[in-house]
């Protein structure tokens, strides 16, 4: 974090990422004179509603963030033609012209505003992998964003979706959609046992995510030791907390999946009393960062053996086509979703992007078999033998999953190890 003090008194010359929030009520001017090297600009946290009409003149700027502000309209970057990744979580944002994104956009955050519709134009970001627009009042999709083909990770929860454009099913390289509560989503109820939060004995904290705290505790009913999810608010990054809680409920039991126990009595809180999982079990990979985008990223030295990954991938695919037998689609099946034990079983958790649809649809479900071809890649990538009978088959599975034809990609049920 820096200050606006530093910024004027030349303190911060030549530095590539600047973050500032104090309050702001509109832009340092102070800021264009670091635009020879200023390549990551983070004004979050501020008050600003507007930015100066020659923003281009940060000629590196990449990557820029202005969530939790007052702007009400996508401001143009049209000219920032180096600049890939744009946020504006968060905001109070209902008009997006057309236009106003330069080309080379590959990552667009506009989650928790008010839109109620996008522009045309966003057809022409050929270069968009990553776009996030739960939380807003988007009655439909253009229908050009189908030529958006280099799409891989979509987020349409809690909007005004009254139905999922079939163009979307035949994008090349989706992976990663939800889309849970839209007038369009099904919406199954689940009900699950009670307990009161006074029965459990809280102890420390195990972990955070988009939509929640995790801490281990002690059920006093159910004489064990047990995970607390507690669920941060109604809405998160993904969609509506209740959504998610309802997923958890309907996931059934399986050897790859954390079992779910009960959920707390209705009061101010939300959470949810999972089956402990011991810390002999790890996170397989780590989320993407600024330049892999979609892809996971993984601690520098790991390395992944054939048995290893066929392993993880006889129980991923398991569990998924268990999820998609129920017609539940995971959302985000990634690496740093699973849990792993030196003795190579894992679990598939994190169900804050799922989402129901009608189990007949294979559609949806062969869109999330490409996540699972992303998560053999980046595991064989990983891999020091890339020989072997386990390997090719491996590989093969891999290229049928991120075949581009989707209709020819297999079901999870069908996958052979």
């Amino acid at each position: 974090m820096h200050t606006l003090a530093q910024l004027r008194s030349g303190e911060l010359k030549g530095i590539k990422r600047l973050t500032l929030s104090e309050n702001l009520t509109s832009f340092p001017e102070e800021i264009f004179e670091l635009a020879d090297t200023l390549e990551i600009l983070d004004l979050s946290h501020n008050l600003l509603s507007s930015l100066p009409e020659d923003i281009s003149r940060l000629i590196k700027l990449k990557i820029a963030f202005f969530s939790n502000n007052r702007f009400i309209a996508v401001p143009s970057f049209k000219k920032c033609e180096h600049l890939y990744m744009v946020g504006f979580k968060s905001n109070q944002i209902e008009t997006f012209d057309e236009e106003v994104l330069p080309d080379s956009i590959s990552w667009l955050i506009l989650t928790d505003n008010r839109l109620t519709c996008l522009p045309r134009s966003i057809g022409r970001l050929n270069k968009l992998q990553k776009c996030a627009l739960a939380g807003n009042l988007i009655e439909r999709l253009p229908d050009e964003m189908a030529s958006c083909r280099n799409l891989e990770l979509l987020r349409l929860s809690a909007n005004r979706l009254q139905e999922i454009p079939a163009w979307l099913w035949n994008l090349p390289k989706l992976s990663w959609l939800a889309f849970s509560g839209n007038p369009c989503s099904v919406n199954l109820q689940y009900t699950l046992q009670e307990m009161a939060y006074e029965s459990l004995e809280v102890k420390e904290k195990l972990g955070s995510g988009a939509s929640g705290d995790i801490y281990k505790a002690y059920s006093k009913p159910h004489k064990e030791e047990v995970a607390l999810k507690l669920f941060k608010g109604s809405i998160t990054s993904d969609g509506y907390a209740h959504d998610e809680m309802n997923a958890y409920m309907s996931t059934g039991e399986h050897p790859n999946l954390i079992k779910v126990l009960s959920k707390l009595q209705a009061d101010e809180r939300l959470g949810l009393v999972l089956e402990y999982i011991p810390n002999v079990y790890r996170n397989l990979g780590l989320p993407p960062d600024f330049e892999t985008c979609t892809r996971d990223t993984f601690e520098m030295g790991v390395i992944f053996t054939t048995e290893t990954i066929l392993e993880v991938a006889k129980g991923i695919a398991s569990a998924a086509a268990h999820l998609h037998a129920r017609g539940l689609m995971h959302g985000d099946l990634y690496a740093h979703n699973i849990l792993i034990n030196d003795n190579n079983h894992c679990y598939l958790g994190d169900f804050g992007a799922a989402s129901f649809y009608e189990p007949h649809r294979k559609e949806f479900e062969r869109i999330e078999v490409r996540a699972f071809g992303c998560l053999l890649d980046d595991m064989l990538s990983l891999c020091p033998s890339k020989e072997g009978n386990i390997y090719e088959m491996l590989k093969q599975l891999k290229e049928q999953c991120m075949n581009e034809h989707v209709e020819e990609r297999p079901l999870f049920s069908e996958m052979i190890f």
